[in-house]
């Protein structure tokens, strides 16, 4: 997480992580604007290289060569970013709507999303036909595509829908691999049949007559069926029919045509044309509000028309950044102008290309080569981040690159001149108010007097028969989305709760949050807050109060009460283990060196989405199960990491336990990363635990030995359960959601040396 370089007065936030916006993030990484906050909000950690896809397609490429990693990148950027779906926009709040979070407000916008296939004008194309856009989405159909073919006994018939150059391209590149994958299996005679159809008279129709007879040439070499003039009107399950009449069998079929804007669009009072694209000027603003730019396929430059290709998407990155920088700056707007004429390398799928510009036509395996090149040049630039130039903090007079007006500029003066301490360091209370006001924590009978009750504590009752478990947690932010931050900070809370074996009642909430204009922190209390308290109620949890004061860094934390029986009968302690029980944990491990390398950009985007995954994963549930099942003791997994929380449990209990290290559950990416040497701040004074370990030097050089002393966060429950109940513990949690929880060791009884626990292989 980087921390913001002074107060927030401007946000601009990116809508999608296309090759326009990847081209921002980075120019903003590497001149950052202070007062100015950049987001992205993306569905996809990993974004696609549209130019590459072919390649990846037939076999010549891995995944990471061909997908640029945006929380990496935004990591790099300071930026935030946010893995949502945007849905729709407020224009009048300035807001723009997210599928799984509150809303994300915005001084300027940018959309980069792709288009999307218009599956709908054709029968039967939803249901029965592969898409190829969004690119983005386009992996998980292609594998899945791969894989049903591969299993399928006998030939297959494969139909592409569409002849422009994607089309062509995607249709060569399917067909080698799929012939290459069936000699490997020494079915080459199961090849699939491929046939590629499009309703006008041509393949390729923006490029030359050379170009097309070069492409004509090598699709008859391979045996494609090309139709021509065949408007596909209808398709079914095995087959589709063409506006001729004509009936082609085809077990599977991909859609390369009729692209148009996302639906959302048209509810946005932008003005689009008529295939749903948004209208831009010549600046990319959007011709309905100079507040929104917008950029790549989802853009019809008015005053330039051009076909969706790649390449205008990549160079309109950098007068993009450049125009939202000088919007946020308030000097005037620079023209953006396309090429009239581009180069398009276009493959074969055999490591050999074409290439096309005007009437030019050149074709060999050095084309294909050069085309090699310029790619992974392009994601060499996203892969390969370069240092940061340092950023000015901004004088106290003003930001100075931000244009504000009157009444925002004396706010911005008061954000950042000298704070006071004590009182005077809380947020102001209409500030309070407002970001607190929409929240609605879960009522309770046993809560008299809550959160919107103006009085100055709540009012608990406790339940006859009940006694109170009190518990407390907090720490700083650790990512650089609030609302996420704010579910995980919440479900690491109640942790304890859980583990005990209780019920959560209540959580009074402790707040710091930078300084800054009000709308700006009044926005990041209300993020935060709406992750919490959304995880909070589902556990029936009442938030009753809290303080919210200023720091220097984001930071959360709840002290939590939760209702136990009052003659302890079902509590979960640490000190219950006995020998002959096996240990299990319900959820891996490697949280604390997984965003050590995140903070480094060592870390791949999808391991911190699975350690998020992870992290926001209640334990209550599993706590449940476990209690089923005959837990005699319990505790969840937090900063002292698997050996100090186990070293509590076997000291507490009088007993000596064993862990299987191949056993452990692990996080993606944690392996690797504790190999290269990254680890938690906290992990030395976890190390030194290590004397509790009995044969340590055998097995140091283990690739999970160092993930024992791995400080958690919002880590699972770690339990002992006796071993005749622990095949269907484990069956139950898995059914429960915990997929990865693992029965990890066993308990013995006290040994005659001061080592309680032996780790093995």
């Amino acid at each position: 997480m980087q921390s913001p370089n002074g107060p927030v007065l401007r946000d601009i936030v990116l809508v999608g992580g296309g090759h326009s916006h990847v081209g921002v993030i980075r120019r903003f990484g590497m001149h950052r604007m202070p007062g100015v906050r950049l987001t992205v909000i993306c569905r996809d950690t990993h974004t696609p290289y549209s130019g590459m896809l072919p390649g990846y397609i037939a076999g010549h490429y891995a995944y990471d060569d061909v997908h640029i990693d945006l929380r990496r990148l935004a990591e790099f950027a300071g930026a935030r970013f946010f893995r949502d779906e945007a849905i729709g926009l407020d224009r009048g709040a300035q807001k723009v709507l997210c599928r799984n979070r509150p809303p994300v407000p915005y001084d300027q916008l940018s959309i980069n999303i792709g288009s999307t296939p218009m599956l709908g004008t054709v029968p039967g194309a939803a249901e029965h036909a592969v898409p190829v856009k969004p690119i983005n989405t386009f992996n998980t159909r292609w594998l899945a595509l791969l894989e049903r073919v591969l299993a399928h006994e006998g030939a297959e018939s494969i139909a592409v829908v569409g002849a422009g150059a994607g089309g062509v391209e995607l249709t060569l590149a399917m067909q080698y691999r799929l012939a290459k994958e069936m000699r490997a299996l020494g079915r080459e005679a199961q090849a699939p049949q491929f046939h590629l159809l499009d309703a006008g008279p041509r393949i390729l129709p923006t490029h030359n007559a050379s170009v097309r007879r070069a492409f004509e040439r090598v699709l008859q070499e391979r045996g494609v069926h090309l139709h021509l003039n065949a408007e596909v009107n209808r398709v079914e399950a095995g087959g589709l029919w063409t506006a001729g009449g004509e009936a082609i069998h085809a077990d599977e079929i991909v859609w390369v045509t009729r692209a148009a804007g996302a639906e959302w669009l048209k509810q946005t009072g932008l003005a689009l044309d008529d295939a749903g694209f948004i209208r831009v000027t010549d600046t990319l603003q959007t011709e309905s509000d100079e507040k929104i730019f917008a950029v790549g396929d989802i853009a019809n430059v008015i005053n330039h028309p051009r076909e969706k290709a790649g390449v205008f998407a990549v160079r309109q990155g950098p007068p993009l950044a450049a125009n939202l920088r000088r919007a946020v700056e308030g000097t005037p707007l620079k023209d953006y102008h396309p090429q009239k004429s581009w180069l398009a390398l276009i493959s074969t799928g055999d490591r050999y290309a074409v290439a096309s510009r005007g009437a030019l036509h050149l074709e060999g395996a050095w084309a294909w080569r050069w085309k090699d090149w310029i790619d992974r040049r392009f994601m060499r630039r996203f892969n390969e981040l370069p240092a940061m130039e340092s950023a000015a903090a901004p004088r106290p007079s003003a930001a100075p690159s931000v244009h504000l007006e009157a009444e925002e500029a004396a706010q911005a003066i008061s954000a950042i001149a000298m704070r006071c301490g004590g009182c005077g360091a809380k947020v102001g209370a209409s500030v309070l108010s407002r970001a607190l006001g929409a929240l609605e924590p879960i009522e309770r009978s046993d809560v008299l007097i809550g959160l919107h009750a103006p009085d100055d504590a709540a009012v608990l009752r406790v339940p006859p028969g009940k006694a109170l478990v009190h518990s407390v947690d907090f720490f700083r932010a650790f990512i650089d989305d609030p609302y996420l931050f704010g579910k995980v900070a919440a479900n690491h809370a109640l942790g304890d709760i859980f583990a005990m074996g209780a019920e959560a009642q209540s959580a009074t909430a402790i707040v710091t949050v930078p300084p800054g204009l009000e709308s700006k922190v009044e926005d990041v209390l209300m993020q935060m807050m709406t992750g919490a308290i959304e995880v909070l109620n589902e556990a029936g949890c009442a938030l009753v109060g809290g303080h919210t004061g200023e720091g220097a860094e984001l930071a959360l934390g709840f002290a939590v009460n939760g209702l136990i029986d009052e003659s302890l009968a079902g509590v979960l302690k640490k000190g219950g283990m006995q020998a002959g029980d096996v240990l299990i944990l319900t959820k891996p491990i490697g949280t604390g060196t997984l965003f050590a390398a995140h903070a480094r950009l060592q870390a791949r985007g999808r391991w911190i989405d699975a350690a998020l995954e992870s992290m926001v994963q209640s334990n209550r549930l599993g706590a449940r199960c476990l209690i089923e099942h005959g837990a005699t003791a319990c505790t969840d997994l937090t900063g002292f990491g698997l050996l100090g929380h186990l070293v509590e449990m076997t000291k507490a209990s009088g007993v000596d336990a064993e862990i299987d290290l191949g056993a452990l559950p692990v996080l993606e990416g944690a392996e690797e990363t504790v190999a290269a040497g990254i680890l938690s701040s906290l992990q030395p004074a976890n190390v030194r635990l290590r004397r509790a370990l009995r044969n340590q030097e055998a097995m140091v050089s283990h690739p999970r030995y160092s993930l024992v002393f791995d400080p958690q966060t919002a880590g699972g429950l770690l339990a002992s359960v006796p071993a005749h109940q622990a095949g269907r513990c484990i069956a139950a949690l898995h059914g429960l959601g915990y997929l990865q929880a693992a029965l990890i060791g066993q308990v013995f009884s006290q040994g005659e040396t001061l080592e309680p626990i032996t780790l093995k292989a």
